[in-house]
């Protein structure tokens, strides 16, 4: 009888191995396939939106873009026309800008009793650079307004080339007239009876004003309404 419980103790422990067994092999097959619980997914955060800006909010430094090239500087400063910063060409001289000299006798001048040539000067009197070009227009006028003037014909000499004035810089023209011969007077070569102007007004081209000049010494005396005319000039025509 013992050894019948024994037996059949053995047998169920037999069973018991057995089944152990087999539910290990298809647990082995289920993870295999897949068929096993899914792994858990870490949870997604969702994107948050830039917060709007509008002018005049401060941007943080994390949040901008370095400009092209490195740093997030400007890089560099400029100016332009007639003021500061990194100096553009000078603009042309206005009105304005200038102030005529008194015109004195040229050194080389036609012989004769009346003028012959003249030298007047343009003095750049504003606090910035500008440029003048060009032949002047010439009138013959009285001591009053430039307005009541006597247009002379005028002949250009020379080339016409830009002329830069710093403040306190100076162009210069030289007026030439037709000889006045003979003694006191005079007369012109046409037989004509010179005429004599208290003053000048010179016209400068592009937008330069016109100007008012008397003689530092006498009166213009000039032949037939004609007159020679260089281009504005940096150097002091003799």
């Amino acid at each position: 009888m013992e050894r019948r419980n024994t037996r059949r103790a053995a047998i169920a422990v037999a069973l018991a191995a057995t089944a152990a067994v087999l539910l290990t092999g298809c647990q082995g097959d289920d993870a295999a396939a897949g068929g096993g619980a899914p792994a858990p997914t870490a949870p997604t955060a969702s994107p948050t939106a830039a917060p709007s800006r509008t002018a005049g909010d401060t941007v943080p430094a994390s949040s901008t873009s370095p400009a092209p090239g490195g740093s997030g500087d400007s890089g560099g400063s400029g100016g332009s026309g007639r003021s500061g910063g990194s100096a553009g060409p000078a603009g042309r001289c206005g009105a304005e800008d200038l102030e005529a000299t008194a015109a004195h006798q040229a050194a080389v001048r036609p012989q004769g009793t009346g003028t012959g040539a003249a030298v007047v000067g343009f003095t750049n009197t504003s606090d910035a650079p500008c440029v003048v070009e060009g032949f002047p227009t010439v009138a013959g006028a009285a001591n009053g307004s430039p307005e009541m003037n006597v247009p002379l014909t005028v002949r250009h000499t020379g080339a016409a080339a830009p002329v830069a004035l710093a403040p306190g810089g100076r162009a210069w023209v030289k007026l030439t007239f037709r000889q006045v011969q003979g003694e006191g007077d005079g007369i012109c070569a046409s037989g004509e009876a010179p005429v004599q102007y208290p003053t000048m007004v010179l016209g400068l081209p592009g937008g330069a004003g016109r100007h008012q000049v008397a003689l530092d010494d006498g009166v213009f005396a000039e032949c037939d309404g004609v007159v020679a005319v260089t281009a504005l000039s940096a150097a002091e025509p003799s």
